[in-house]
């Protein structure tokens, strides 16, 4: 090892069970700067690489940006509601994160950089219940109603709707739940978080709050108001205007005109997904994970010497010089921190692991960079412009640079398994040059990697079989000499310790000292070793790799990130239909399959796929219960493909690849959307029992929705915002969760104020095309009844 260029041991310290990792940090950093005061001038302790230091920035980020958003998200409630009840509302935000800390233990969690995200990402939605519950007992107390009885009753009368709305939501969370493996274990906190939160937040806004709004006075009609209730009502009569000139008149042209409407969004949804199947927005498994360190591994080819691995590390070290030069010289400061080079191993490939591969034709050099929040450059960039600047390496046949800290594995990651090793060597061979290729792809390498030189006993020589000799008599005899024979064993203390006598370490240095080892006959002679066996000089196996009991070799490549036409899904396919799938002729004992990031995304989207269809059935059971109607959830349920219309423009227009955290965004906005949807639809449901028209009660129950549902989302996209902005490279992989989430709930707020009150009369359309008119009326006389007795207890007319 040479460290920042002198010689260098490494010690790598990990965090054992339970054990904070900034604490263990800390430990580390005192250690080192003590010991450092006790050392000769000499000799010196450096930590570097420290983790802890990366999750203590990312946490950081995440707190930053949850105290914006929560100022955002109180900013958009005391602008629409009145100081008092704004207040009261952003009440809940804190006592459902803290009821949401408390079920931590319980559920295993611990504070990290994705459940503090996961705050973020519910930072609007806690307020979404507590809107509809405050807004309800205003409307009561508007109308003159005591404020006790206004708190009672405004509560209880969308307690039925707000208690499935926030159902739902859990409900589109927990799909997470259900994946397995590393992705699973990193998804389980999104939903765990999210349920925990949600349930204070319902208790909050039914009971909490309701008892804390019934001890507000109403404002008096002659009261003089201070210039907050002046801007406030400035606000309010704005929207009023808003809602009245423009919304209104929009609404009733496109009940009028319903069935261009439906057509319209169902063609701009059509045309969304075919910008994802059609793969014209990229589509990437995990986002990239910013690193802060950059490594580039390099093989060279069998048989050279040791001598020239080290000119090939000397020449990567000397690129990553000059790298920070002009780092230097464009942004005037240094770039590199640290760097460690290795030669005769890769420590960096296996994380350090017993099994890091050697030998004399391997070599590493990594760099330590600055941290992503005081560079603009991603550490993809930076390893770009490394490689340019290294060019070509003479006699290597391998060199990769790895510039990312976290993720999915390599974009392709084969596996070829067969019990004939030469034809596995040469199927390996043709697969990596058709890979090199295909356009975008870098980074190939295999697994195959030679250890050290070994020697094996071939065969025994005429003159040794003379002798009377076996070869296993020879095998033993060399073990004898070269690793030793236990004699005796001593008792020291507890321990007990074996006696091993070998040939001095002197004699066994060299393959001279192999062929010129004396072997005792069976005659008691001493011969040469070389004049009695044939020997054979080769390589051993770092790793001897098994499927099935299958000698197996793995196969990987990385696509150019920076390069538009480099598609790893296109990649595969390529590879697949045109060579994988005439292995069976060219070699009849080959198997493959592919794992690492093909593998993940196959088993992870077919988990999800299956596990959000069931949530969805359940979400549409929930909704028929509040509903009394099969039919209506479809109506709520029809925003939930339009939320996607809107994840999908939010990509577009912020420049980012769908990825699976995309889904996860989507997942979750499902239960999100139906919300107001949901409360819409049992206004519409209201106004009609009252006796209105079906066209009349939907424009009606749209004007009467309008405020709250606008609220509602643009708390969910204020909470976010500052996460979507976010210029942090470190924060760049949940950028696209918050993406889905806050642009898909935006999209769907238009959509559930013009499209759901259309989709509720073309089924209205449609129940009247297929039944007679006597049998609707009935349902009709049914579904008015039943409501009146529902709307009995509350005096809202």
């Amino acid at each position: 090892f040479f460290f920042n260029g002198d010689k260098a041991n490494l010690i790598t310290v990990f965090r054992v069970g339970n054990q904070n990792a900034l604490d263990v940090s800390e430990a580390v950093k005192n250690y080192v700067n003590n010991k450092n005061k006790e050392l000769p001038n000499s000799v010196t302790l450096t930590a570097w690489d420290d983790e802890a230091r990366i999750l203590s920035s990312r946490i950081e980020t995440i707190v930053r940006n949850a105290r914006q958003g929560l100022v955002l998200v109180i900013f958009v409630l005391a602008l629409f509601l009145k100081p008092k009840l704004a207040f009261w509302v952003s009440l809940g935000i804190p006592i459902s994160f803290m009821g949401g800390f408390w079920l931590f233990a319980p559920l295993n969690l611990s504070i990290n950089m994705l459940s503090l995200f996961t705050f973020i990402l519910v930072l609007g939605i806690v307020v979404d219940d507590a809107i509809v519950v405050g807004e309800n007992i205003a409307l009561f107390k508007e109308r003159g109603m005591a404020p006790e009885e206004a708190a009672v009753k405004g509560a209880s009368q969308v307690s039925t709707p707000v208690f499935f709305a926030v159902l739902t939501t859990m409900t589109t969370f927990a799909p997470m739940l259900s994946v397995e493996g590393e992705i699973g274990s990193i998804w389980r906190i999104f939903p765990l978080v999210v349920i925990s939160v949600l349930v204070w937040s319902l208790i909050e806004s039914l009971t909490i709050l309701p008892a804390h709004l019934a001890l507000l006075k109403p404002i008096k009609p002659n009261e003089k108001q201070n210039i907050i209730l002046r801007f406030q009502s400035k606000v309010s009569d704005g929207m009023e205007i808003f809602v009245d000139r423009i919304y209104r008149p929009t609404l009733k042209l496109a009940l009028q005109g319903r069935y261009i409407v439906v057509t319209v969004f169902v063609s701009l949804f059509l045309i969304s997904v075919g910008l994802i199947v059609g793969e014209r927005i990229k589509w990437e498994f995990f986002p990239e994970v910013e690193a802060e360190i950059i490594s580039t591994k390099v093989k060279m080819i069998e048989g050279v010497a040791f001598e020239s691995t080290s000119e090939a590390v000397l020449k990567i070290e000397e690129a990553a010089k000059k790298l920070d030069q002009n780092y230097r010289e464009k942004y005037g400061e240094p770039l590199i921190k640290n760097m460690l080079a290795t030669v005769g191993s890769q420590p960096f490939k296996t994380g350090f692991s017993p099994i890091t591969p050697t030998g004399d034709n391997l070599g590493e050099v990594a760099i330590e960079i600055l941290p992503g929040s005081d560079r603009s450059v991603t550490a993809r960039e930076l390893a770009a412009e490394w490689r340019v600047i290294t060019g070509s390496i003479p006699a290597a046949s391998e060199v990769s640079f790895q510039s990312q800290s976290a993720g999915s594995g390599n974009a392709i990651d084969l596996e070829l398994s067969g019990d004939n090793m030469e034809d596995l060597l040469e199927a390996t061979e043709l697969v990596k040059r058709k890979l090199s290729e295909i356009e975008g792809i870098i980074d190939i390498s295999d697994s195959n990697v030679l250890g050290k030189r070994q020697v094996s006993l071939k065969s025994l020589l005429p003159e040794g079989e003379s002798t009377g000799l076996r070869l296993s008599d020879v095998g033993k005899q060399m073990r004898q000499a070269f690793y030793g024979e236990e004699v005796q064993r001593l008792q020291r203390g507890r321990d007990e310790v074996k006696v091993m006598v070998r040939y001095p370490k002197k004699n066994r240095l060299s393959i001279d000292d192999v062929e010129t080892m004396k072997i005792r006959t069976k005659g008691g002679n001493k011969v040469p070793l070389s004049s009695l066996v044939e020997l054979e000089e080769g390589r051993s196996k770092s790793v001897i790799r098994r499927t099935e009991r299958l000698r197996a070799i793995r196969i990987a490549a990385d696509i150019d990130r920076g390069n538009p036409n480099a598609n790893a899904n296109q990649a595969r396919r390529n590879l697949e239909n045109n060579m994988l799938s005439e292995f069976g002729e060219l070699y009849p004992g080959i198997k493959y399959e592919f794992y690492g990031e093909q593998k993940d995304q196959a088993q992870s989207m077919e988990e999800l796929q299956t596990s959000s269809l069931f949530a969805l059935l359940v979400v549409f059971v929930l909704m028929a219960i509040p509903l009394g109607s099969y039919i209506q959830p479809g109506i709520v349920m029809s925003v939930i493909p339009f939320g996607i219309v809107g994840a999908i423009i939010g990509h577009i227009l912020m420049g980012a690849n769908i990825s699976i955290m995309s889904m996860c965004g989507i997942v979750a906005l499902s239960g999100v959307v139906v919300n107001d949807s949901l409360v819409l639809v049992d206004y519409v449901n209201r106004h009609r029992i009252r006796g209105k028209s079906i066209v009349e009660a939907a424009w009606e129950a749209g004007a009467a929705r309008f405020r709250p549902i606008v609220l509602t989302s643009l708390t969910t996209f204020a909470g976010l915002s500052p996460m979507l902005f976010e210029t942090d490279l470190q924060a760049k992989f949940l950028i696209p969760m918050a993406i889905s989430l806050g642009f898909g709930i935006l999209f769907a707020t238009f959509i559930t104020l013009i499209l759901v009150p259309c989709v509720y009369l073309l089924l209205e359309d449609l129940k009247s095309l297929i039944f007679k008119p006597e049998k609707i009326r009935n349902w009709e006389d049914k579904f008015r009844s039943q409501g009146l007795e529902k709307l009995a207890s509350y005096d809202d007319n």
